[in-house]
């Protein structure tokens, strides 16, 4: 396929796979009381954490790989059977725990462990397609889940319980997987299952998840943690925020998991880098712009989209539109990190995440929910900028050697 082409085809993708996201949210916010909501954001979150975990340490090694051949084929193909078992493997230890616990919160964690195999393995096929250079085919099957997952919840009624909704919503996305695993088959046809290099120690995979472990998931928990020992509708009020900007949130992480396979079609190492600066660019102005968009809007409209929940959310746009300018050029500068060298991410995680949940729970002790959002926006301001200093470090050094990860391995030391 044309780099035009692929690139049209990843950018629609993206946008489908966005626009599922956050109609999923919308949906289950006008459908739910702010209660209900508020629970459903929980276990949404949970399902976030997972994904994100999934996608470090099977998607995002498998998209550093480099050229074609009967071994990327082969690796597509065993890291997203390898995600289906881990996924059933953990979807039944997460029902099995939750059910003997009370509460609505814990059915809705039940049914997330039921679904869990399918939408992850839907989300695997995403980065096999990626790494083959087919996004059209990943673009596919977008369409159709988002098709859908449209037409199963508009069945639903107002004051359907967070299980049911989950339950709902997982499904939804079972044609899609299917759909995607005969594509898969057809394009990978031949080379045999190799799982048991995803469990060596050393897989990149492992790195990544720690990574994502401290930079994404500790700040999800951290909302969750809050929310339980301070005010439950923070999770509410914060993930209803979040919600509005669905879009954006999904292009940053498409950014790092799908961007290495476009962004290795461009020249050499300085031009990639420089590239990745102005998709930054592009990516906050694009935040600045859509924040401008909801901060206007009138709030008939604003409670049409979030129901109950709109109040709490509008009050933390300002915060909220600031953070996600800052997380476009700190992801930008994470991508520019990998193509240079994918060890170098770890330290700039950890700290910096870190820094970021001690922000929000200081914010909260000083101005409530909206110094938490606050908090949140200073810890993305400081994560954006150690991430450019550290390329610009990267630049002016000797730049490593462009090589390729072919084994979802550590790459060795220059």
């Amino acid at each position: 396929m044309r780099a035009r082409t692929a690139i049209l085809c990843s950018v629609a993708d993206q946008g489908v796979a966005a626009l599922t996201n956050i109609l999923v949210l919308v949906a289950a916010a006008r459908l739910s009381t702010a209660a209900d909501f508020a629970r459903f954001s929980a276990v949404y979150l949970v399902f976030t954490v997972l994904l994100g975990v999934s996608g470090a340490y099977t998607g995002q090694p498998l998209v550093l790989r480099r050229g074609g051949g009967e071994t990327t084929r082969g690796a597509c193909r065993s890291a997203v059977v390898f995600t289906v078992c881990a996924s059933a493997a953990a979807g039944a230890l997460l029902a099995a725990v939750c059910l003997a616990l009370p509460g609505d919160t814990a059915r809705a964690l039940v049914m997330l462990g039921l679904v869990l195999p399918v939408v992850l393995g839907q989300d695997a096929l995403r980065y096999a397609f990626s790494t083959l250079q087919s996004p059209h085919l990943a673009l596919t099957s977008d369409v159709l889940r988002l098709a859908c997952v449209l037409g199963a919840l508009s069945l639903q009624q107002y004051g359907a319980a967070p299980g049911r909704l989950v339950l709902v919503w997982g499904l939804s996305a079972l044609p899609a997987l299917l759909l995607s695993a005969v594509l898969l088959h057809r394009a990978t046809a031949g080379p045999p299952l190799l799982l048991r290099p995803m469990l060596r120690r050393g897989h990149l995979g492992q790195r990544f998840v720690v990574e994502f472990g401290v930079g994404n998931a500790a700040g999800q928990l951290s909302v969750l943690g809050l929310g339980a020992v301070a005010n439950p509708l923070l999770v509410g009020a914060l993930r209803g925020a979040t919600t509005l900007f669905g879009p954006l949130n999904v292009l940053f992480t498409s950014a790092t998991s799908f961007g290495p396979p476009l962004l290795g079609r461009v020249g050499d190492e300085r031009r990639r880098v420089r590239a990745t600066a102005v998709l930054g660019a592009v990516l906050a102005a694009t935040a600045a712009l859509w924040a401008t968009v909801l901060a206007v809007l009138p709030d008939r409209v604003g409670r049409q989209i979030l129901g109950d929940t709109w109040p709490t959310a509008a009050a933390l746009l300002p915060a909220t539109g600031s953070q996600y300018a800052a997380m476009a050029v700190g992801t930008c500068g994470l991508l520019a990190l990998r193509m240079l060298d994918p060890r170098t991410t770890l330290g700039i995680q950890v700290v910096f995440s870190l820094t970021a949940v001690a922000l929000m729970g200081t914010g909260y002790a000083v101005g409530g929910v909206q110094g938490a959002a606050w908090g949140l926006c200073l810890g993305s301001v400081c994560k954006a900028a150690a991430t450019w200093i550290r390329v610009v470090r990267l630049r002016r050094g000797k730049p490593a050697p462009d090589t390729a990860v072919t084994a979802g391995a550590l790459p060795s030391a220059p």
